[in-house]
């Protein structure tokens, strides 16, 4: 467990763009699967990478990769979003997405974006809200690719339509939803999936371990120290719950959940008093 923490926190303290994404990806993991080989599934990238070096030819234009990378990802390798069991956590961890060639739109999107960078095109994750994407922006155009869906091109009004079909025609297209994400935002996304399957599982040791890669990326989350806490409260580690609670009272007297914060805490101190 140390290690694969230790694999976690060297990937990802360093300045943003100096990231391995895809090496930060695989780390998710470690926890889960304690013997893997983060250098071998890098490898696999870099042999994906000169498949579609040698399918675009040496002058690609941007097109010309995108669409190379289209037919290997998804008519020669098989990739495909998993629509069957999309809440599975093995679609969270890269390895496995590698392994089984399905996943959900983000861990899809990080191998395209890292297969993609293998051959000088540069592309960028888009936070679409409910359905992960990825972008290529050029000097006069930006093109939408949607690698759930074997790597589409996405237009505004097939956009608008996603957004109908996922809130019910509830929220309009706007600008935003098309930001580019840094990094650590992709990274802590892959979490936050990854963190809801498990507690709606009712794991609460692997929820607890997602929370504290969390607070690697962003040691000062107040939601993400509270979370920890109320985790910590359900483990019965009380000392550490207290401490947790606490500190999020600090940081955030006045949230809308401090009251009911506040008399948990009341409890936890009256806990461990009796524990020592």
């Amino acid at each position: 467990m140390v290690r694969a923490y230790q694999s976690f926190v060297r990937a990802v303290q360093c300045p943003d763009d100096e990231i391995d994404l895809g090496r930060a990806a695989l780390a998710i993991a470690h926890s889960e699967y304690p013997d893997l080989n983060i250098e071998s599934y890098l490898s696999r990238m870099d042999g994906l990478a000169s498949a579609v070096r040698d399918r675009a030819g040496r002058r690609a234009d941007c097109y010309r990769l995108i669409a190379a990378i289209n037919y290997i990802l998804f008519s020669v390798e098989g990739f495909s979003g998993n629509r069957d069991d999309y809440y599975d956590p093995k679609n969270s961890f890269l390895n496995q997405v590698m392994e089984r060639k399905q996943g959900i739109p983000i861990t899809l999107s990080v191998l395209y974006v890292e297969v993609a960078r293998r051959v000088g095109l540069e592309l960028e994750g888009v936070g679409f809200p409910g359905h992960f994407l990825v972008k290529y922006v050029g000097a006069e155009e930006e093109i939408i690719i949607d690698p759930f869906h074997q790597g589409e091109v996405r237009f505004t009004k097939e956009l608008e339509e996603m957004l109908d079909g996922l809130y019910r025609g509830k929220l309009a297209l706007r600008p935003e939803f098309l930001s580019p994400l840094s990094k650590k935002q992709i990274l802590r996304r892959m979490l936050n999936n990854l963190k809801a399957i498990y507690l709606r599982q009712g794991d609460l040791l692997k929820g607890l371990s997602v929370v504290e890669r969390l607070l690697i990326l962003e040691p000062n989350s107040v939601s993400e120290i509270r979370d920890r806490g109320l985790l910590y409260v359900k483990l019965e580690c009380f000392p550490q719950a207290l401490q947790d609670l606490e500190a999020y009272l600090r940081l955030s007297a006045h949230a809308d959940d401090a009251p009911e914060v506040r008399d948990q805490v009341v409890s936890l101190r009256k806990l461990v008093t009796l524990i020592h």
